[in-house]
């Protein structure tokens, strides 16, 4: 089984080396695996801390956007399995790789992910706060819509999901439209599993997933009991400008018709939980407690802040569509991890 670790990259000297020195201590052959760079025109030392880690691949990601690097990077990889590893991503422990792929001696298995994220004591508030919460945008908290273990629920999804204990994870099998968003931050799967899906020039990791469920019927996932290091923001002026990003780029790839995913069937009641609770501050002042008193740490209080501009912004987004504001991806030139 050959393994191509791909990772997009812009800007990203920041976490770069880190990411690559956690992949390099892996307890696997280095003949085991390739890592694929994807780069979309970095003007820092990314390139030269790439090749300096000895990177096997650096190809030019065009389009800008992580989503359009992992075609990029897929497209130059080699291996029958792929992982998506962000650059802002560190594999917690040297077993990390072994963990992830072990699923794959099932058959049925086409893709494995870690269940929860890795909270480091090193690490800013506002980054721990995140790996605590299981998810980047608690909006999905509401829809109950999550795929990380959750320090609020104590769960690792609030969708009913079937699956099996196989010890070191768990097998689920996902069928229909309740489908958490697995498919970041470690997603690992069979290269198979792009046949039929519509992952050029932008791969959306949760549509590959459900575009075989629609041609299947179901798949089969593994959560592996492991985790994995989200340096996803340290600021929340880092927060507000991802958000933002978030919502301008799913505005307009759902306009241009680019998702299969059915988001409009995420669960209506808990959008409109999620902006009751905006206007009273309450229920997210309740969440916060319930974290603190779950897992104790003081990052648990980014969440009312964190709850609150996550509204503003996404109500300010969908207003600027409804007065016929033009969609386009979110500028990616002044781009830093």
């Amino acid at each position: 089984m050959k393994l191509s670790i791909v990772i997009p990259t812009l800007n990203s000297e920041r976490t770069l080396g880190e990411c690559l020195d956690a992949i390099r201590a892996q307890d696997v052959p280095r003949s085991s695996y390739e890592i694929v760079i994807a780069d979309a025109g970095s003007s820092d030392s990314t390139l030269e801390i790439a090749r300096v880690a000895g990177v096997d691949i650096i190809v030019p990601n065009p389009l800008k956007t992580g989503e359009a690097g992992k075609t990029a990077g897929i497209k130059a990889a080699s291996g029958d399995v792929i992982a998506l590893v962000d650059s802002d991503n560190i594999l917690p422990d040297p077993s990390w790789i072994s963990r992830l792929l072990a699923p794959f001696s099932d058959p049925e298995v086409v893709a494995s992910e870690p269940i929860s994220y890795t909270v480091r004591a090193q690490d800013p508030s506002l980054t721990r706060y995140f790996a605590l919460l299981g998810m980047n945008d608690p909006l999905c908290l509401f829809t109950r819509n999550y795929d990380r273990t959750c320090g609020i629920t104590g769960r690792w999804t609030g969708l009913d999901i079937p699956s099996e204990d196989c010890g070191n994870w768990l097998k689920l099998r996902l069928s229909g439209t309740s489908i958490p968003t697995i498919g970041a931050n470690g997603f690992v799967f069979r290269r198979s599993l792009l046949e039929g899906s519509g992952w050029d020039p932008y791969l959306f990791d949760i549509d590959i997933l459900y575009d075989r469920i629609r041609r299947d019927g179901s798949v089969c996932v593994a959560k592996v009991k492991t985790g994995i290091v989200h340096l996803y923001c340290a600021r929340l002026g880092d927060f507000a400008r991802k958000q933002r990003r978030r919502i301008r780029d799913f505005l307009f790839f759902a306009q241009e018709k680019q998702r299969t995913y059915p988001w409009n069937s995420q669960r209506r009641s808990g959008i409109a939980l999620f902006c009751l609770s905006a206007a009273t501050v309450l229920p997210f002042a309740v969440q916060m407690l319930i974290g603190m008193a779950r897992r104790p740490s003081i990052a648990w209080l980014y969440h009312v802040p964190v709850c609150e501009m996550t509204a503003w912004i996404y109500a300010t987004g969908y207003l600027s569509k409804l007065f016929g504001r033009r969609q386009a991806p979110a500028d990616r030139s002044q781009w830093q991890k």
